[in-house]
């Protein structure tokens, strides 16, 4: 189910499209679905990184989860560099829909610094995501 479908689409802040998909802001959290296809390594992702740093600053702890309602591949060897460039990224999960993506997921998160960050669904992946943020602000 995209962002937009679900029952918190009336909570978007913003939303962003970009080349390789679209980023939706909430308050704590971002949720990005990338487009159809598309190959996501550093380079592809660049704005994207740049459009969440421009809307969450430097300084304010948020997450990110990635919505995989399209199938695209990840250059997984860049995911340090990308997760380097947010320093206050403090959650981040993936929503998968299919046994395929959650294949996908699972041999991402083995790249990522984060434990349990797949999900079977957005609301699951959002209220998790969102504790998660919450508490490192306390």
């Amino acid at each position: 189910m995209t962002i937009a479908n679900s029952n918190v689409a009336s909570q978007i802040n913003k939303q962003i499209q970009s080349d390789v998909g679209t980023v939706h802001f909430f308050d704590h959290l971002a949720v990005v679905e990338f487009n159809e296809g598309t190959h996501i390594d550093l380079k592809s992702v660049r704005q994207t990184l740049d459009d969440v740093l421009n809307h969450f600053g430097y300084s304010k702890p948020f997450g990110i989860i990635a919505n995989r309602v399209n199938s695209y591949s990840i250059s997984l060897l860049d995911i340090k560099d990308a997760r380097a460039t947010l320093p206050n990224l403090t959650a981040y999960g993936i929503v998968s829909y299919n046994s395929a993506t959650r294949m996908n997921a699972e041999i991402e998160s083995s790249f990522c610094e984060w434990k349990d960050i797949c999900f079977n669904n957005l609301y699951e992946g959002l209220d998790t995501i969102h504790k998660r943020v919450i508490r490192k602000s306390a």
